[in-house]
């Protein structure tokens, strides 16, 4: 695509600007609360910053004192950055944090919203659209990905992490999939437009409320208080690492399998992103920082059995032959040995 200097002039501008709403509030947010107890024990900033994050006073309180057991649990000791990564693979209870957060942020990738948003320009031109049509398409796109956001304020805590991304990433491949055979419409047909667009956006709305917001939240609380900083980092590095190797080698495969493939091969890497979410990726809404050690503490591979053997039978019965009455073994229990959680010595 060829702009002239006012459009280029707009589309480095335009990042620019959105930061200045951004850095205002910043200045809203309040400090994290473990930050505060970390820094000098400060429990009484600590709870004010809790307060207005928790919906009541109790809630706050609760959770800065399970903060506090936490952290009295294991006496403070020097330990390296090196020493603490290296522990994100080696107790059993991390490393299974460890296994899912970076399951989610690289099915975030996986996905192919990144490809979307860095390309889209590219694709909607390559779809013989005009310059200022590509253009405009695109800002719909962001736009529809902001506004596509906000049914997570209220849906992660109902619905679930788990289950918002198993729920969204079936319609995503779906409405991947569809994009890609749109471009089978001859070019000069107003329906390739129209339908192009429609996918996109649609998988824009799909993937806003889940695969957008879930894994930085999953990632920031499935880990213990001493290993959230480094946990939560790491985190986002395996989600920016995909996310460059992605970006740099999509011109390669736009050239070698063409718009149309890419599209496909995307929609298939949903499917594996839903395949990989399903086997490891427990559920954590609404637990506390006790719950999720009891849900960590179930190994990997009861944890896979459990949905295999028990979880899939059941959504069959029940969902698939309407069976009301078919009945679902607990999880609790599967698979969890006594153990502390920062010295387990099991194998999985």
């Amino acid at each position: 695509m060829k702009f002239g200097p006012s459009a280029w002039r707009l589309q480095l501008a335009a990042p620019f600007l959105s930061t200045i709403p951004l850095i205002l509030l910043l200045y809203t947010c309040p400090e994290s609360p473990d930050w505060y107890i970390k820094h000098g024990n400060q429990y009484g900033k600590a709870l004010q910053s809790l307060c207005r994050l928790r919906n009541t006073e109790v809630q706050a309180a609760r959770e800065l004192y399970q903060s506090y057991l936490q952290r009295s649990a294991k006496p403070e000791e020097h330990r390296t950055y090196f020493g603490l990564l290296t522990e994100l693979f080696t107790i059993p209870r991390i490393r299974r944090a460890t296994l899912a957060a970076y399951t989610v942020m690289l099915s975030q990738q996986l996905c192919g919203i990144n490809i979307i948003a860095f390309y889209s320009s590219t694709i909607f031109s390559d779809a013989k659209f005009t310059n200022y049509g590509a253009l405009l398409a695109s800002v719909a796109f962001g736009l529809v990905n902001f506004f596509g956001a906000f049914p997570a304020i209220w849906t992660m805590d109902t619905l679930g992490r788990r289950s918002l991304l198993l729920l969204t990433l079936p319609l995503m491949a779906v409405t991947m999939l569809a994009a890609g055979l749109s471009f089978n419409i001859p070019p000069t047909s107003p329906a390739r437009f129209g339908i192009l667009a429609t996918m996109i956006y649609l998988f824009c709305a799909e993937y806003s409320p889940g695969m957008g917001p879930v894994p930085p939240v999953y990632s920031a609380e499935v880990f213990p208080i001493s290993y959230r900083e480094i946990g939560t980092s790491s985190a986002i590095a395996v989600a920016n690492i995909w996310a460059s190797a992605l970006s740099l080698t999509f011109p390669l495969l736009l050239s070698g399998l063409g718009s149309q493939g890419s599209f496909v091969l995307y929609a298939a890497l949903n499917v594996v992103a839903f395949v990989i979410v399903f086997l490891f990726v427990p559920e954590t809404r609404l637990k506390s920082l006790d719950e999720l050690d009891d849900v960590f503490a179930i190994s990997t591979r009861a944890f896979i059995k459990y949905q295999v053997t028990n979880y899939v039978p059941w959504w069959v019965r029940h969902y698939v032959l309407r069976r009301d009455k078919a009945e679902l073994a607990s999880l609790e229990g599967v698979g969890i040995r006594d153990y502390n959680i920062v010295s387990q010595d099991e194998n999985e």
